[in-house]
């Protein structure tokens, strides 16, 4: 086998690849052995035929597919290893040359890592970010728990008013008609909740319970039914239940309900830790990603549309997991917002464009400084990754492939290389 670059295109190499008849001629009888059962030829069993008897009735050329996906592979990969490329798509392949008792050349089109041109990346200024947590935050945080722990009873004969939960009949119509999907029975709805269209529930304040309301409405433009988009609507309503949220005491009663804490005063202590980690947390998220955009910023790279591509599929991937995870399929998304799958794909390219030169970056920097992963660094890693699957550290290890380890690796280097930018960085 042999191999020779013949073109090099921006991000594209082209590899020429020769693999000798002696070579190819096993992968012909590999491929034989693998496909001889298929056959069914006069005068044998099924699958007893010689392999010249099949080549006299098929063509000399039937096992030259199957051979070729058998040798191929490893020739590209010596290939890849002679010329020390580093590929980030599959390549695109074809036959040059293919004759019996002859080598076979193949041109190999390869997509290579970009190479990156590094800009300034020490000393870089940015704005600090910063955030103080207040007394009021931590009031809001208890409010919050009181809401969580309200009890829901009846409000008696008063007027509905702002946070009431009522029980409703309602139906709407455009003009004289009901239209499809408009009517419900015994809705709970929470006034305030913003879950009607703009404007529905506070038209039902003051209202009485079994009075019958009519709610005049307009539909948002850019409402996911194109028939109601835009369009006045009349609701007629039915107030069938009122009733209102009773909030616990702020004492330290209720630090002992919702909490570990024997007093008010400790609770409150701990949200306030709490929202500090919290803010700390998001200080230092923030200014990481300050850095490394500047950073990306003053650094030139022609990015391969494919490494750009697999991020929106990583990204719209991860978008439609969280969908599910709230309850609402991928498809049934796109459906309700009216959105094909190309727009969605145009809308996450920019981000997924900076996700990716960042990476790059990152990488080109981290092999500029020699930051690497230590054996230490790697162990303690695996037992994080370990104890938050609830394993045993080493069956974890033990678990692991190759590819898992320098995922990794390439984790903790990446961490290593944003931590050392800010370092050096002048958070003003």
């Amino acid at each position: 086998m042999s191999s020779s670059v013949v073109k090099k295109e921006n991000n594209v190499v082209t590899l020429k690849i020769e693999v000798d008849a002696e070579t190819f001629e096993k992968g012909v009888q590999q491929a034989y052995q693998k496909n001889k059962h298929r056959f069914n030829i006069p005068g044998f069993r099924k699958g007893k035929a010689p392999r010249k008897i099949i080549e006299m009735n098929y063509g000399e050329g039937i096992f030259y597919e199957d051979a070729i996906n058998i040798v191929f592979p490893e020739a590209y990969d010596k290939a890849i290893e002679e010329h020390k490329l580093d590929p980030v798509d599959r390549p695109t392949v074809d036959v040059e040359d293919i004759e019996k008792g002859k080598a076979v050349v193949f041109t190999a089109d390869v997509t290579v890592m970009p190479e990156v041109k590094l800009g300034e990346y020490k000393g870089i200024e940015v704005e600090k970010s910063e955030y103080n947590v207040t007394e009021e935050e931590v009031e809001a945080e208890l409010k919050t728990m009181r809401e969580r722990n309200a009890r829901i009873v009846d409000a008696g004969d008063r007027p509905v008013k702002q946070g009431d939960i009522l029980t409703i009949d309602y139906s709407g119509f455009v003009g004289e008609e009901q239209f499809e999907g408009g009517t419900a029975q015994n809705q709970t709805l929470e006034i305030g909740s913003g879950r009607f269209i703009p404007g529905f529930e506070d038209q039902l304040v003051g209202k009485n319970k079994e009075e019958e309301v009519e709610v005049k409405v307009t539909f948002p433009e850019e409402y996911h039914a194109e028939n109601l988009a835009g369009k006045d609507a009349i609701f007629k309503v039915i107030i069938h239940e009122i009733k209102e949220k009773e909030l616990p005491a702020l004492d330290d009663e209720f630090a002992k309900d919702v909490s570990e804490f024997d007093t008010l005063d400790e609770l409150k202590a701990d949200i306030m830790n709490r929202l500090k980690k919290q803010a700390e947390q998001r200080e230092k998220a923030e200014n990481e990603n300050k850095v490394v955009e500047k950073v990306a910023e003053l650094c030139e790279v022609d990015i391969p549309e494919v490494m750009i591509d697999r991020q929106i599929d990583d990204d719209i991937n991860d978008f439609a997991y969280r969908l599910r995870y709230q309850g609402l399929e991928f498809e049934k998304y796109l459906e309700l917002t009216g959105t094909q799958i190309e727009d969605l794909r145009e809308q996450f390219k920019p981000n997924a464009e900076k996700f990716v030169k960042a990476d790059l970056v990152l990488a080109a920097i981290s092999e500029k400084e020699g930051i690497e992963a230590t054996e230490e660094e790697l162990n303690k890693e695996l037992e994080d990754f370990a104890k938050s699957y609830n394993q045993d550290a080493d069956k974890f290890k033990a678990s692991l492939k190759a590819n898992d380890l320098e995922y990794i690796k390439k984790g903790i280097i990446k961490r290593k290389t944003v931590e050392f930018l800010v370092r050096e960085a002048k958070l003003s």
